[in-house]
């Protein structure tokens, strides 16, 4: 007897949201590790790529870390970073405490991860998931990603999604 089911209803009974959890760690430290919301390189030194972001509907994308250009944090607003390639893409990250340290307080999202390229992927986290967060913890609540061929296009964008950072970038 063969399985008649679509690979979408095989991904929508069992999707990649709980994320890759890791290899075992090397000696020197190094593997992967993550959190609810994203995963990351353990090794002080060892650094990604490219970091995936994945959505709640099981699609991802990759960026390649030398296309990540100027990037700002805004608490209220969340994370704006900005690619650069053939086209500029904008990536909104919403959530709660985005620059907080994990529990270990070996990494943040932000400053350990992004910054020395040890962040593996970001995901949409579900509202039973932020829900089991505590106030203090890291959540991500949405992402939003956006190709831009005009600057006049990307603010547009930014006007209606995230206009703090419309200001900050003029």
């Amino acid at each position: 007897m063969t399985d008649e089911t679509t690979h979408q209803e095989r991904l929508h009974r069992n999707p990649h949201l709980a994320g890759f959890t890791g290899m075992p760690a090397e000696g020197d430290g190094g593997g992967e590790a993550s959190c609810g919301a994203f995963g990351y390189l353990r090794g002080l030194r060892d650094s990604s790529a490219a970091v995936e972001f994945r959505f709640r509907d099981g699609n991802s994308i990759w960026f390649a870390y030398s296309l990540l250009g100027t990037w700002q944090y805004n608490p209220s607003e969340g994370l704006l970073l900005k690619f650069t390639g053939d086209v500029v893409t904008l990536v909104l990250i919403r959530g709660s405490n985005l620059d907080r340290p994990l529990k270990d307080g070996t990494i943040d999202l932000i400053h350990a991860g992004l910054q020395r390229h040890r962040v593996l992927w970001i995901r949409e986290m579900t509202p039973e998931e932020i829900r089991q967060v505590s106030e203090k913890g890291l959540t991500i609540d949405r992402i939003d990603v956006a190709e831009f061929e005009s600057n006049d296009a990307l603010k547009d964008w930014l006007r209606k999604k995230a206009p703090t950072f419309l200001r900050e970038t003029t």
